[in-house]
């Protein structure tokens, strides 16, 4: 893969976070510049997870970079993921979570324990990713900003203006 370029991160209260992502339709060099472009911004930001849109492209792509539950390292970039559902009896987690979109503050949030994740990588070729620990934290992250969900969004409304006064951000319109 190219090297890629670092590119802005959009903040919370920036349309673009805040709406569905369209599907990627073309497999193409330019998808290929936006995943290093993601991996490059990711990096530069010290991330461990980028959703497209966080960079300004409304389109269902995300990168990663982040240790399991084993401590295991994991990359990878997945185009138009699809998270598998769970049941609410499975095993769930509440751990801190933050944000490149909501820089500085973190915050405790229950997510799945363990995720998985189906989609294809930058020729189409299918892809499965299932993740434990701080991974399976990082997909459910990232599919959700795909889905036009920010973190703070899954927050109360007293919870998520703190965060955001913390990270000096507004409150999003019309989200209580």
């Amino acid at each position: 893969m190219a090297k890629g370029r670092a590119r802005a991160i959009a903040l919370y209260g920036e349309p673009v976070l805040h709406a569905p992502c369209a599907p990627v339709t073309g497999f193409d060099r330019d998808l290929a510049r936006l995943v290093a472009d993601m991996v490059a911004s990711m990096k530069a930001a010290d991330g461990v997870g980028l959703a497209a849109n966080q960079i300004g492209v409304p389109l269902r792509v995300f990168v990663y970079d982040c240790p399991d539950a084993e401590g295991t390292r994991r990359a990878g970039h997945v185009v138009n993921p699809v998270l598998s559902p769970f049941s609410r009896r499975e095993a769930t987690t509440r751990d801190t979570e933050g944000c490149l979109s909501v820089p500085g503050p973190h915050t405790e949030l229950r997510r799945a324990a363990l995720a998985t994740v189906t989609g294809v990588d930058l020729e189409g070729r299918p892809v499965t990713v299932t993740g434990s620990g701080y991974l399976a934290r990082c997909l459910q992250h990232e599919c959700d900003h795909l889905d036009g969900t920010v973190y703070v969004d899954l927050l109360s409304a007293r919870r998520r203006r703190k965060i955001l006064t913390e990270a000096g951000l507004g409150e999003r319109p019309g989200r209580d």
